[in-house]
């Protein structure tokens, strides 16, 4: 079976590169789906799952991705991410904190400025924890 080469970065670190038969993840106008020899692609990507199918292996891949942008050429995917976590890493009662942190910030908020940031971070956040219940199978 044909592979794509598969690279997710974010910020801090390399996350995942490897080899794949297929990745999904959350683009800004719905589900993406990537093969082998795809047309190339640059597109911006939403809070969610990065799925990563690898030759040979039953399980896929996961990746919490906030945001970030996606490139793909017929042989690499490229998905530079704001932040990534890999899928075991994921922590649910340190994401239900953080929102809750986020929650009583957005309380305090003082300008409109404020509360568009700490709302798209309330935003990432509701998306962490909906992937976490979504791969603990909750």
């Amino acid at each position: 079976m044909a592979t794509i080469h598969v690279d997710v970065v974010s910020a801090e670190e390399g996350i995942f590169s490897g080899d794949a038969e297929f990745v999904a993840l959350p683009g800004e106008a719905g589900e993406l789906g990537i093969y082998p020899r795809h047309t190339p692609l640059i597109t911006r990507i939403r809070p969610g799952v990065v799925r990563i199918k690898m030759p040979g292996k039953a399980d896929e891949e996961h990746v919490f991705v906030a945001g970030g942008i996606l490139e793909v050429q017929p042989n690499v995917v490229t998905v530079l991410a704001d932040t990534a976590i890999r899928g075991q890493d994921l922590d649910e009662a340190k994401a239900r904190d953080a929102l809750a942190k986020a929650e009583e910030a957005r309380k305090n908020a003082g300008s409109e400025l404020e509360i568009a940031k700490v709302e798209a971070e309330m935003s990432a956040l509701a998306a962490q924890l909906a992937a976490i219940r979504k791969l603990r199978g909750k």
